[in-house]
């Protein structure tokens, strides 16, 4: 019998899984699980972190050593497992709301100390473990459980505010675009600082049925397409054109000294 050769980085006793019918959850644990593959990754080097969250639950069905704990707060148990153990490949799983709402703080200095840590922000546009609420990354005048007249708040772009605190290495996809998620996450795994990698992804359980009318994951990710353009369009476009839009592609990708300790910094380059 042919084995599947994605199931080694999964747990053996891990499904069945958390995640609601047509999450985008899911489909990032499959970009991770290929990336790792493709890249020929040690599991025993690994250590995945979550916090509270959808997204946040990624880590519990990856076969390496995991840490999961109290909302907005990974980054922080990422730097200490870094500085102790600078040897392991630390990558955190975070919603929107555990990367910059409670966890806002510590993704501004993870991003300016430069920490050698991969972060993949599943952006769903909600808070959608808890009931759909308003995020900061909720768009403008979108219909929550908690803004039922529309959002009147502008929302946080997770990648500006990654590069513009000092990140690295900066993307963002969307489901709708697998094969470029899956390089980007190999280029992040591979890269030395920090990392950022955002997917907007599908939330038909809350996002959808409250924002778009439509629980069928299908619609929600048409509705994201239709909203999604490239790095390139948007140079080509003016800031009122660009204003409810999701720039894709590759934000940042450079070098400098990465977070050692609070008294030396080492440049390490990959060979």
């Amino acid at each position: 019998m042919t084995i599947n050769p994605m199931r080694k980085y999964v747990r053996p006793h891990g499904l069945p899984h958390f995640f609601c019918p047509g999450c985008g959850a899911g489909q990032v644990l499959q970009y991770f699980t290929r990336a790792a593959h493709e890249l020929s990754l040690n599991l025993d080097n690994i250590v995945a972190i979550g916090g509270v969250g959808c997204a946040a639950r990624i880590p519990i069905y990856l076969n390496v050593d995991v840490l999961h704990g109290v909302h907005g707060r990974t980054l922080a148990w990422a730097m200490g497992i870094k500085l102790a153990k600078p040897e392991l490949k630390v990558v955190v799983f975070a919603g929107d709301g555990d990367a910059v709402s409670i966890g806002g703080n510590h993704f501004i200095h993870a991003a300016r100390r430069n920490l050698d840590v991969t972060m993949i922000v599943v952006n769903n546009l909600n808070f959608a473990m808890t009931g759909g609420q308003v995020a900061p990354t909720t768009p403008y005048s979108s219909v929550t459980t908690t803004t039922p007249y529309g959002s009147g708040e502008p929302p946080f772009d997770i990648c500006r505010l990654a590069e513009t605190a000092g990140a690295t290495y900066v993307a963002r996809w969307t489901p709708n675009k697998p094969l470029q998620a899956i390089r980007s996450i190999k280029t992040a795994l591979s890269h030395k600082g920090f990392s950022v990698v955002e997917i907007v992804a599908q939330c038909p359980t809350h996002f959808g049925r409250y924002a778009i009318g439509s629980g069928n994951p299908a619609d929600l990710l048409k509705w994201i397409d239709e909203r999604s353009i490239t790095k390139v369009q948007a140079e080509s476009l003016d800031p009122s054109e660009r204003e409810g839009k999701f720039v894709l592609g590759e934000f940042v990708n450079t070098e400098r000294p990465v977070y050692r300790g609070t008294t030396r910094y080492e440049v390490e380059r990959a060979e």
